[in-house]
């Protein structure tokens, strides 16, 4: 007896269907993705692409805020360094402004301050992996260079005053640098105040003089500290922002892992029942008479 085509073509679709049925659950359970294509679930598909933007942005910027962390925590520890530096400038100065000091006495001073003003020097010009803390966006130019054919001696700054910075994936501009123009540059700057100071107590300069050049040196401090200031605040918010959107990539990947993970004990379930329709369809067939079916099938 011959079997109905049509019969044979609805139970081969079954057996069609309760196969990829049985293997996209294995695959699932294999896996642990109850989304792997576009196709398992458009939605949730383009709501897991979406997360992986902000994962991937947001992994950037982390690595990006610990590299520029790490560059300005030298920066901060030269500046403070610096401060260290012009703080015994002030006391050598107000040494060298004693009236009762002789010519060999000042000539010390001024010694101890040219030491002072070239550690100042090389710490202006300090780098951090093969790259100027200090020259604004001129990374490969030394900052500062000396003069001291001239009286009193002249610092030079060869780099900008662009100021650098990096962008939060929220869009928030953080500034990671202070040009060395701010920090220690122009007739006002640690520089000027220095050689100045030096030349004067070198020649014997009046105490009025060298009052003035201590009130100059004061406020080269002063705006030492200040910029060193803009600088730790920059570093600071780096540091809260890196940890807040570490934090968001950790919550995203949970969020996206649920949206997509498969729920293994439901999949199991699942493919158990599958498996025992995909066998009970296969006895169908051959129930109906494997010769009549395949012949068909063939």
């Amino acid at each position: 007896m011959r079997v109905d085509p049509n019969y044979v073509n609805t139970l081969a679709a079954a057996v069609g269907q309760s196969s990829n049925a049985e293997n996209k659950l294995t695959s699932e359970l294999s896996s642990g993705l109850r989304v792997s294509e576009l196709q398992d679930d458009p939605v949730a598909a383009a709501e897991s692409a979406r997360f992986a933007s902000a994962i991937a942005k947001g992994d950037t910027y982390v690595q990006t805020a610990s590299s520029e962390t790490a560059k300005m925590q030298v920066a901060d520890t030269t500046l403070g360094e610096v401060v260290t530096q012009l703080t015994t400038a002030l006391s050598l100065a107000v040494k060298g402004n004693d009236g009762t000091l002789n010519a060999a006495n000042r000539a010390s001073v001024a010694q101890q301050l040219t030491g002072i003003r070239d550690q100042v020097l090389s710490l202006a010009n300090a780098s951090y992996q093969g790259e100027y803390l200090f020259g604004g966006s001129q990374g490969a130019t030394q900052p500062f260079t000396l003069d001291t054919s001239t009286t009193p001696a002249t610092a030079t700054y060869n780099g900008d005053t662009k100021l650098q910075s990096i962008e939060t994936p929220s869009g928030q501009t953080i500034q990671t640098n202070v040009p060395g123009s701010d920090l220690f540059g122009g007739a006002t700057g640690a520089f000027a105040a220095l050689n100045q100071l030096i030349a004067d107590v070198s020649g014997s300069a009046s105490s009025a003089t060298l009052t003035a050049d201590t009130d100059a040196l004061k406020g080269a401090l002063s705006q030492v500290s200040s910029q060193r200031s803009v600088l730790d605040t920059s570093l600071s918010m780096v540091q809260t922002t890196s940890t807040y959107f570490q934090t968001q990539v950790v919550q995203l990947t949970a969020q996206q892992s649920n949206l997509v993970a498969a729920d293994p004990a439901s999949v199991a379930s699942q493919l158990s029942s599958a498996e025992t329709q995909h066998q009970a369809l296969l006895s169908v067939m051959s129930a109906v008479g494997k010769t009549d079916l395949f012949d068909y099938l063939h």
